[in-house]
This record gives C-alpha cells, sequence and structure tokens, in this order.
C-alpha cells in the first residue's frame, strides 16, 4: 500500500544538487536514522519512497517534510520478516517511480527499548536474524533484480555496526555482531557479484543518538563520551551525511566499503 505526498512542480534551490532527480528508497524511515536518511535524500534533490512498518503517521510526517523540501515521496508499508512484503515493495516502487537508482536498507528490529526489550534471549535473536540479517539480504536481492532490469544500474547501502568489527561483551552485542556481521560480509560478496552494474557499500554507525540513547542513565551516557576520540554520541543526521556521500557519484569508484560513522571509537 502505498500513499502519495508530490511536491508538484516546485523544486529544492539548486537543481543541480549531487542526487537530482534520483530515485531513492529508505527502509524504516519513519523515524530516527532512517528519517534522517530520507530527509537528507531529499535535501540533496532525489525523489523518496519511505517505508514503515507500524508507524504510519511518521511516516507521513517525513513525506510531508519532503514534501515540502520540493521532492516526490511516497509511503509503502514494508515488515521485512514476511518475504512477500519485500518483495511487493519493490515491484510497488517501480511502478510508482517508474526505477529505483539508490536502496538503502535501514530497517531494523528493536530489541532494546519498547516491547523488544521485553522479549526472551531466544525470540530476540530469531527477530534480528530474521529482520535484519535475512530481510537485508531479501531486499538487496530485489533491489539489484529492479535495477539489471532496468539497465540502468544502482547503488545499495546496508547497515551494519561499527563494534560488529571489534567486538563488544554483553549478550545484545553478541546478538547485533551476529545479525550486523552478517550483513557485512553479506553486503561485501554482493558487491562483487553484481558489480559493475551496481556498487554496494555498508553505513557502520556506533553510539548514535536515537531513542536507545535518550533512554541511558547520564552516567552510561557520559562513559560513551568519554570513551570517544570526538568527545559526543553521533547524531542521526551524521550517519545521513555518509549516507548521502556514499550515493552520490563522488563515491562512484566505491564499493564493498564500509564507512565507520561512530566518532572513532572503532578505527
Amino acid at each position: 500500500m502505498s500513499h502519495p505526498i508530490d511536491g508538484g512542480e516546485l523544486r529544492v534551490p539548486g537543481a543541480d544538487a549531487e542526487l537530482a532527480g534520483s530515485i531513492v528508497v529508505v527502509t524504516g524511515a519513519s523515524t530516527g536514522i532512517g528519517r534522517a536518511i530520507a530527509l537528507a535524500m531529499a535535501r540533496a534533490g532525489a525523489d523518496v519512497a519511505i517505508t514503515y512498518r507500524s508507524e504510519e503517521d511518521a511516516a507521513h510526517a517525513v513525506a510531508a517534510e519532503a514534501g515540502r523540501l520540493g521532492r516526490r515521496a511516497r509511503v509503502f508499508q514494508l515488515d521485512l520478516a514476511h518475504p512477500s512484503s519485500i518483495a511487493r515493495l519493490a515491484d510497488d516502487v517501480r511502478s510508482a517511480f517508474g526505477r529505483v537508482d539508490v536502496w538503502v536498507n535501514n530497517a531494523g528490529a528493536d530489541i532494546l527499548t519498547g516491547a523488544g526489550a521485553a522479549l526472551s534471549i531466544i525470540e530476540k535473536l530469531d527477530l534480528l536474524l530474521t529482520v535484519d540479517l535475512r530481510g537485508t539480504v531479501l531486499a538487496s536481492w530485489e533491489a539489484v533484480r529492479i535495477m539489471r532490469e532496468q539497465g540502468t544500474g544502482g547503488v545499495i547501502l546496508n547497515m551494519s555496526w561499527d563494534h560488529a568489527l571489534t567486538g563488544m561483551s554483553g549478550r545484545n552485542p553478541e546478538m547485533f555482531s551476529a545479525a550486523k556481521g552478517g550483513i557485512l560480509s553479506f553486503s561485501k560478496s554482493l558487491a562483487r557479484s553484481v558489480a559493475p552494474d551496481v556498487r554496494v557499500n555498508i553505513l557502520a554507525p556506533g553510539w548514535i543518538e536515537t531513542e536507545f540513547g535518550s533512554e541511558l542513565d547520564r552516567e552510561h551516557y557520559q562513559r560513551v563520551v568519554a570513551s570517544t576520540p570526538l568527545k559526543r554520541w553521533g547524531t542521526p543526521e551524521d550517519v545521513a551525511a555518509a549516507a548521502v556521500f556514499l550515493a552520490s557519484p563522488r563515491a562512484a569508484f566505491l564499493t564493498g566499503q564500509t564507512l565507520l560513522v561512530g566518532g572513532g571509537i572503532v578505527m
């Protein structure tokens, strides 16, 4: 199901913006990092397909903001736990926009806040492997299918985690490492499989100011600041800026690369 927010003939100032005329899919774009990425892509000149699983009103708010920037935006429901939902999204986006130039696999399961925090260990692990890992794999394959069929290639950005490279103690980090490390290694193999037509790169955020960060006790929050060389938490906009760069022609000779957005904790 999709809902249009059409920017009409209005265009963001500077039609020569680095992603002008591009069609960008951002999964999980109703809040947090996904929201920031979708709006950054719109500011860079792209029209955006915004997906949500349950927060429809928030997704429409993002689409409305993209519309105020002069961009076309459509909202699609997506449940990464169901392969049929992923396949339907790919076809619906192509039907709505005609093509896909950039596909950002940002959506993931939340096992740290809300209802997810109350799940059992097995339930958390199953959710991460189903939604984050399998969902990213299936969505990437759908993106490749569309990009090859349209004959113009494209860019895929997948979301990992900086500590998947170095490890972090604790049961939740162990599970995140399994899922996000899998995404990282899968993306490198995919990049080799689909080059030169499609570029595939990885974003690996660290400690970012999302809902999880806002719920931490202040002592833990400050320990993160103290351990970060750049002495602050990252913002969703920091991740979004990196996403725009990797999606843009400036990154035209980059594929299979991991861009760490973590203030230097992992180098």
